[in-house]
């Protein structure tokens, strides 16, 4: 019996589907759901529970869109505010929702950067994992086994989920692989970069709304492309697109 689970963090927002529609041309259907990305959640917890080979586990994710988020609305305490939600699915596809309060957020975050200017958030001190993390498919796709994030971001002395700062992880190839809980983007020529999934890291949501929407494109990136104090974009499920700041000194 597998001593994991397999999860996805995302938030509720009850304002998303009126911005949504807003920008309806470069944001991916369901528009009208107050559940960001909430499409590419179904299919990243999908693709991790054929790859574990959870059988058992995919009658119930291989549910419709709509059965799937009526599975998420009854774990919403108040539609009035956000949340941070996230769904935890183990081998026999029994599923559970955690919801905790999540701050209100420039709703403009969760789109891609180039529909709008720096949003007005803290940048980002990004820091990187002086040690290696060895990639497989614990690394590729999101589960409770989280152990050795958890020791990258001890390592950077990061302590608290609230903090603004992140660690990249990096595969005994010197080679960037993700950070421990956001997609990292690097500015290389005219370009935005984000490590292919080949080095490792995890096929998150929010980098694959990126790509598909052109903002960035594939590239390996190694511990020495780095620049101390080099600016980068960071994403994911919850928080949107933040602003972060290289600090390798």
């Amino acid at each position: 019996m597998p001593d994991f689970e397999i999860i996805s963090s995302l938030r509720f927002d009850p304002a998303l589907p009126e911005a949504a529609s807003r920008y309806s041309t470069c944001y991916p259907d369901p528009h009208k759901t107050p559940y960001y990305l909430l499409r590419y959640h179904h299919d990243r917890l999908i693709a991790a529970a054929r790859d574990f080979e959870w059988k058992d586990a995919l009658p119930w994710l291989e549910q419709d869109l709509k059965s799937f988020e009526q599975f998420f609305d009854a774990s919403i305490p108040d539609r009035s505010k956000a949340w941070r939600l996230r769904i935890v699915v183990d081998h026999n596809g029994r599923a559970r929702i955690e919801a905790n309060p999540t701050a209100a957020i420039d709703l403009m975050t969760l789109f891609i950067p180039s529909l709008h200017t720096t949003p007005t958030t803290p940048v980002w001190t990004v820091y990187v994992d002086p040690e290696s993390t060895s990639p497989s498919k614990f690394t590729t796709h999101k589960t409770t086994a989280r152990d050795e994030y958890t020791s990258a971001r001890l390592r950077a002395g990061i302590n608290s989920p609230t903090e603004t700062s992140e660690v990249l992880v990096v595969n005994p190839n010197d080679e960037i692989m993700e950070g421990s809980i956001t997609t990292p983007y690097f500015l290389r020529g005219h370009m935005w970069v984000t490590p292919p999934l080949s080095s490792g890291g995890n096929a998150g949501t929010t980098r694959r709304y990126a790509l598909s929407q052109g903002f960035c494109i594939e590239q390996k990136m190694t511990r020495q492309d780095l620049v101390d104090g080099e600016s980068c974009w960071l994403s994911n499920g919850v928080r949107g697109f933040l602003r972060g700041q290289v600090v390798l000194s």
